[in-house]
């Protein structure tokens, strides 16, 4: 799987936490939570549903500083070996 296709994934489970959000609109530089208005209790769904996607878990100790969707894309990518 590669990088398009990991932040694809990441932009579906998020949709389904807040269907609300335009994908389009992300800036992956940014701090995603920020962009999105993301409670603690939606991004701790955000990342179950990142577990359900690409089956990648996210431990709190790393979640903190994957703020951004191209943090997020590396990890994954990283753990997938992509």
């Amino acid at each position: 799987m590669n990088r398009d296709a990991i932040q694809a994934r990441l932009l579906q489970a998020l949709a389904e936490i807040a269907p609300e959000v335009d994908g389009q609109t992300i800036e992956p530089a940014r701090a995603l939570r920020q962009q999105v208005d993301l409670d603690s209790a939606d991004w701790l769904n955000f990342l179950v549903a990142v577990h359900e996607q690409l089956g990648i878990d996210i431990p709190d100790a790393e979640a903190a500083r994957l703020s951004t969707l191209d943090k997020l894309v590396a990890y994954c990518a990283e753990r997938l070996g992509a």
